[in-house]
């Protein structure tokens, strides 16, 4: 664990070994890693974070785990939007100066986390964007006000940069349409995404098809 200073207080990461956890000999993703971010008032151990993690890890990902400055301060409210898009491409550029120079970047996150990475994909120079649990529509909304739907966020990711949303089936926040660069892959579960084999099945596919394209 490391402290980054960004614009809005430290932010802590959690980088995990390359190869930890991989299969002699399927260790294709050596120069890709994956950086998560947490939801709103969550952390980084949630289950379905954990899982990603292990998927990416099994892979020969390296893989980094981010808290907001609002989390490392002991706060549970988070950020405005805004705060945590600077503070998480603040994390991005000094990893890619740091431990994670010369790798590929796949971004993403659970619930706000996802939020953050959609919009600041093109900006961090991300190849790829898994999305957890994305928030599409607060329940209290979605009786029929689309104007608080996130998709835009989603949308705004460009076509040459690859999407995967892991959605539970039963979730309050809505489904998420596929898309012309999305992948939508629904689990069984809620907005918890506690089931860590689903998550894994849905996302160890899609990252391996980014970490041979990269050359491992």
């Amino acid at each position: 664990m490391f402290d980054v200073q960004t614009p809005h207080g430290p932010a802590r990461v959690r980088l995990e070994p390359d190869g930890t956890g991989a299969v002699p000999g399927e260790t294709v993703g050596r120069r890709l890693a994956l950086v998560l971010g947490h939801g709103a008032g969550g952390g980084i151990g949630s289950p379905d974070l954990r899982a990603t993690s292990e998927a990416a890890l099994a892979l020969g990902l390296r893989v980094a785990l981010v808290e907001q400055p609002y989390r490392v301060a002991g706060r549970r409210s988070p950020a405005p939007a805004r705060q945590l898009d600077t503070a998480w491409l603040a994390v991005i550029e000094a990893l890619a100066a740091g431990p994670l120079a010369g790798f590929r970047l796949v971004i993403g996150g659970r619930s706000s986390g996802a939020r953050v990475a959609c919009r600041t994909a093109e900006r961090a120079g991300a190849i790829g964007v898994v999305c957890l649990a994305f928030p599409l529509l607060p329940p209290a909304a979605r009786r029929g006000d689309p104007s608080k739907s996130r998709l835009p966020e989603l949308e705004a990711v460009p076509p040459s940069i690859p999407v995967l949303v892991v959605q539970g089936q039963s979730d309050p926040f809505g489904t998420v349409p596929a898309g012309e660069n999305r992948s939508v892959v629904p689990i069984p579960g809620t907005h918890t995404l506690s089931s860590a084999k689903a998550v894994r099945g849905a996302v160890s596919p899609w990252l391996a098809v980014l970490a041979a394209a990269v050359g491992g």
